[in-house]
C-alpha cells in the first residue's frame, strides 16, 4: 500500500467515530478540523526538534524538548517567523492525546487550544467556528461528548501526517474531502467539484501556455479550493502561483483556508475571501488581472438582478442583465471581467445557457460577436455529486483572431462507477487534444464558423453543430426468417421431448388421467 493510500485509509476509517452520529456534511467539520490541527502542532514541534539539536525522535520526545525550553524568548520568536504561530506545550496534539490516552482530557481544553491557535494570526481567525464541541449530536452529555471527541483524537493521532513525501497530505486531504462530498449527496455541490472535472477545466486554460515563471489563479466561487489547487499539479514550478477565490459559505470557506495550508501553499500566495461574488466585485484592484479563471458555479442560482448592476463595469459593456431567476451568465460575466487578455476562462454551467433567450441571448449574441467565446464542450450526466444533469464547459478568451467556435460532444465518454458516472484520463485527453487541434470529428466534434453560428441565430445547443446521430443497423430479412425456422424447429423439438415425458406418466385419480390425456392431444395435434 502506497504512502498516499495508506494515510487516506488512515483518514477516512476515523470518520466511523462519527459516521452514526451525523452526516457527513457535519461531521466533514471535526475530522478536517482535527487533521488540520494536528498537522500544524506537529510540524512545530518536529521544528522545535531540528531548532534545538534533538531532531530524529518522536513527537513525545519533542514534547519533551519543548517543555524544558518553552520560555526560551529566541525559540519562541523563530517559530513565530516560521510559521506565523506558536501553539503552547498544554494544547499541542501530543499533549492532548496524551490526556485522552491518560482519561483525563476534557473538552474545555481543546476549545481552548483552538482559541489560542485562533487569536494567533489573522490567518487563522475563525477557522474553527464549526468545530461545536458542545454539540448535542456528539453526544447528549458533556462526557459523552468528550468521549466522542476522544475517539476523533485518538484515531488521528496514530497517523504521521507531517514527514511525508511530496503532497501526500494534502492528497489525503483531497481525498477524505471528495469522499464527505460522495457521502453528502446535494450538499456536496457547495464544496466539491469532482477531481477529472477539475483536471479538465484546469488543463484546457492552460492549452498552448507557458507558466513556468509563475501566474495567477482566480476562481470566484472556489468551494473547498480543490479545483484552485489543481494548478499546482499541472504547471512546472507550481510555487509561484498565487490563488485567488470567494467564497459565500463561511464553513466551505475556512476549509479552503485548511486545505490551502495542507498543500503548503505560502501564505503570501493566497488571497481567499468570504463574500457574496456577485453582490460585490472582488478584487476591485485585480481586474483583467488573471491568467486562468475557473469555475463551477452554482447553476441557475437566483441573484438581485438590479437596476444598479448596469452601471457595474462587469455587466455594463452588455446592456442587459442576466435574469433574477438564473444567475448563470452573471458568474460567467464576471469571471471573464477579471481574464487577462492573453488568460483563458473554463466555467461549467447547465445546457440552458447555450439556447435560453431574452436578456441571456442578448448576451450570448454579444460574447460570440466579440469573439470571446472558444469552445462549447457537453459533458455526461450524473457526474457531479450534487445534480445528475447533464452540463457544458464554456471556455472564454479575449485574445482570439477570430470568431470560431468549438463544439465538443463528450456526453458519451465516461465509465460508470456504481450509481455516478466519471471522466477517465482518456476521455479527458480526448477532450484536450480535440480542442487543441481545432479540427472535425465525426460525431464529436466540429469547428462551427461565426457564419454558422449566426445562421443557427446564435443557439449554441451542441447537437446543431455535432450529429451524433447513429443509424439503426439494416435488418437482413433471410437472417430473420432462417432464425424463425430454427426457433420453430427447436420448439417443436422441446413439445415432442414433453409429450413423450407426459406419457411415462400415471395418476390413480380417474381425473387427473382424463386431463393429462386431453393436454397431451393438444400436443400431439399442434404437431401435426
Amino acid at each position: 500500500m502506497s504512502e498516499t493510500t495508506s494515510l487516506q485509509s488512515g483518514l477516512f476509517s476515523a470518520a466511523d467515530v462519527l459516521r452514526s452520529k451525523m452526516d457527513a456534511n457535519e461531521y466533514k467539520n471535526y475530522l478536517l478540523g482535527t487533521v488540520f490541527y494536528k498537522y500544524l502542532s506537529d510540524n512545530m514541534l518536529y521544528e522545535i526538534s531540528e531548532l534545538l539539536g534533538e531532531d530524529g525522535g518522536t513527537l513525545e520526545d519533542a514534547q519533551k524538548v519543548y517543555e524544558e525550553n518553552a520560555d526560551n524568548p529566541d525559540l519562541l520568536e523563530e517559530l513565530r517567523a516560521d510559521f506565523g504561530y506558536v501553539i503552547q506545550p498544554q494544547y499541542t496534539y501530543t499533549n492532548i492525546l496524551k490526556l485522552v490516552n491518560d482519561h483525563t482530557f476534557q473538552l474545555s481544553e481543546l476549545q481552548n487550544a483552538f482559541t489560542s491557535l485562533e487569536g494567533s494570526s489573522s490567518v487563522f481567525e475563525g477557522l474553527f467556528d464549526d468545530y461545536d464541541l458542545y454539540s448535542k449530536r456528539l453526544g447528549s452529555s458533556a462526557q459523552k461528548q468528550a468521549d466522542t471527541i476522544s475517539g476523533v483524537i485518538s484515531a488521528i493521532g496514530k497517523l504521521e501526517l507531517v514527514k511525508t513525501s511530496g503532497d501526500s497530505l494534502g492528497d489525503a486531504y483531497e481525498y477524505l474531502i471528495s469522499q464527505f462530498a460522495s457521502e453528502s449527496g446535494k450538499k456536496a455541490g457547495e464544496f466539491y467539484t469532482p477531481k477529472q472535472v477539475s483536471e479538465l477545466l484546469t488543463k484546457l486554460t492552460l492549452v498552448g501556455k507557458d507558466y513556468s515563471d509563475g501566474m495567477t489563479v482566480y476562481d470566484p466561487a472556489m468551494g473547498s479550493g480543490s479545483l484552485l489547487l489543481n494548478f499546482k499539479r499541472f504547471i512546472k514550478n507550481g510555487d509561484r502561483i498565487t490563488y485567488f477565490g470567494q467564497e459565500i459559505n463561511t464553513s466551505t470557506f475556512n476549509l479552503a483556508r485548511m486545505n490551502m495550508i495542507l498543500h503548503h501553499v505560502d501564505i503570501a500566495n493566497q488571497k481567499l475571501r468570504n463574500g457574496d461574488t456577485l453582490d460585490e466585485d472582488w478584487p476591485a484592484e485585480e481586474v483583467a488581472n488573471f491568467d486562468s479563471v475557473v469555475m463551477n458555479p452554482p447553476y441557475s442560482l437566483k441573484w438581485s438582478a438590479n437596476d444598479g448592476f448596469k452601471d457595474d463595469p462587469r455587466f455594463s459593456a452588455f446592456g442587459v442583465l442576466p435574469p433574477k431567476s438564473k444567475a448563470d451568465y452573471a458568474f460567467l460575466l464576471h469571471g471573464y471581467y477579471h481574464l487577462k487578455h492573453s488568460g483563458a476562462m473554463a466555467i461549467v454551467l447547465p445546457h440552458g445557457v447555450l439556447f435560453r433567450g431574452g436578456t441571456e441571448g442578448k448576451i450570448r449574441q454579444k460574447l460570440l460577436e466579440d469573439g470571446a467565446i472558444d469552445a462549447v464542450i457537453g459533458l455526461p450526466a450524473n457526474l457531479f455529486y450534487s445534480t445528475s444533469i447533464p452540463t457544458t464547459i464554456v471556455v472564454l478568451k479575449k485574445d482570439k483572431k477570430d470568431r470560431d467556435v468549438m463544439f465538443i460532444d463528450a456526453s458519451k465518454n465516461f465509465e460508470k462507477i456504481k450509481t455516478q458516472n466519471m471522466l477517465r484520463e482518456e476521455d479527458i485527453q480526448k477532450i484536450l487534444d480535440t480542442y487543441e487541434k481545432r479540427e472535425d470529428v465525426d460525431k464529436f466534434a466540429h469547428l462551427a464558423t461565426f457564419d454558422e453560428i449566426q445562421e443557427n441565430e446564435f443557439n449554441l445547443n451542441i447537437p446543431r453543430y455535432v450529429d451524433t446521430f447513429e443509424p439503426e443497423p439494416e435488418i437482413d430479412l433471410r437472417e430473420v426468417s432462417k432464425d424463425l425456422r430454427e426457433t420453430r424447429q427447436d420448439i417443436k423439438k422441446n413439445e415432442k421431448e414433453l409429450v413423450s415425458m407426459l406419457k411415462d406418466m400415471t395418476s390413480d385419480d380417474d381425473s387427473i388421467m382424463e386431463g393429462l390425456n386431453a393436454f397431451i392431444n393438444d400436443l400431439e395435434e399442434d404437431l401435426g
